[in-house]
């Protein structure tokens, strides 16, 4: 068997889409105002508040609508130009969960597999399999109306990967979910990104969400790309050092601020990171050890600093 990654690198052999300064406008609203990112391999988060510009984004991966400035490609294709083709290798679940009430789950994933260029009858067996695979085998030949939130869920994440895409593109995934369901959902998801191999785009307003889940993250804010990176980046160790000491913490964030470091202090208890143009920064523990030991500060924690998503978000966003 293949590992996912290796399917990865042999089918794209660098980043999944990159946007360059895209601008998309809706009459007087600017949905998207100079949005600049790559994304890689694994699970992405898309990351904003409602009319953030997320949707509008997922559908111009699409090539359901065209920039009205800048460049965006997938898969090394301008979804405008080859929408067809970026369509064949690319699954979308949609955020509204309007599903035809009469139609059975099994129909409605074989057609849209057709929809995305196979034969009939690949497409009934490619079907079944994929509601097999997110769970609903035994309930494929029910009509949609009949069945709960959680399992149209499940058969618009089935349709999106019918047909063995390179990439799947999941519009808040969770919404109308409970939290066992959330929790369900999330795993299958995980398991489509890693044993199957597909690579996704997850549009999500629920930082947890997106922090539980996924590889990297893009923030959006204001239509612009206000952050992104790796999840582990955003909010790990090269965000600095918390400190914590038994006694002298007013000497001991003197002699870090005088040795050029950024030291926020609260009580006994330090934040301590470079400045933003650091020059030459070197590794922080060093540092820190020197000052304690100069200072006599007793040492109760020290620590890398970690941040919540939401933090990050915030600090963002302001």
């Amino acid at each position: 068997m293949v590992h996912h990654s290796e399917t990865r690198a042999r089918r794209h052999g660098g980043p999944i889409v990159v946007g360059s300064a895209i601008v998309k406008r809706w009459g007087a609203t600017t949905a998207l105002d100079g949005a600049t990112f790559e994304v890689g391999a694994g699970i992405t988060g898309l990351l904003g508040s409602n009319g953030a510009g997320k949707t509008t984004l997922l559908g111009m991966m699409l090539g359901l609508h065209r920039p009205d400035q800048g460049q965006l490609t997938v898969l090394g294709l301008d979804p405008v130009r080859s929408g067809a083709e970026v369509r064949e290798r690319v699954g979308y679940s949609p955020e509204h969960h309007t599903l035809p009430p009469d139609t059975t789950a099994q129909d409605l994933v074989r057609h849209i597999a057709e929809i995305h260029g196979l034969p009939t009858r690949e497409a009934t067996g490619r079907a079944s399999d994929a509601l097999w695979q997110v769970g609903l085998g035994e309930e494929r030949f029910r009509p949609l109306g009949t069945m709960s939130t959680g399992q149209r869920q499940r058969v618009k994440l089935a349709q999106a990967i019918a047909h063995d895409p390179h990439l799947v593109l999941l519009d808040e995934p969770t919404d109308g979910l409970d939290p066992v369901q959330r929790d369900d959902m999330l795993a299958l998801i995980r398991r489509v990104g890693t044993e199957f191999g597909i690579d996704i785009i997850l549009s999500s307003h629920l930082l947890e969400e997106v922090e539980r889940l996924c590889d990297d993250a893009i923030i959006l804010g204001g239509g612009k790309v206000v952050a992104s990176g790796a999840i582990a980046e955003l909010t790990g160790a090269d965000r600095g050092l918390l400190v914590e000491v038994d006694e002298r913490p007013a000497e001991l964030a003197d002699a870090l601020t005088r040795r050029g470091l950024q030291v926020e202090r609260d009580g006994h208890r330090l934040v301590v990171s470079w400045p933003a143009d650091p020059g030459q920064p070197g590794a922080l523990y060093p540092v820190v050890r020197d000052a304690l030991v100069t200072t006599g500060a007793g040492l109760r924690r020290l620590t890398n600093r970690t941040v919540s998503l939401e933090d990050v978000f915030l600090e963002v966003d302001r």
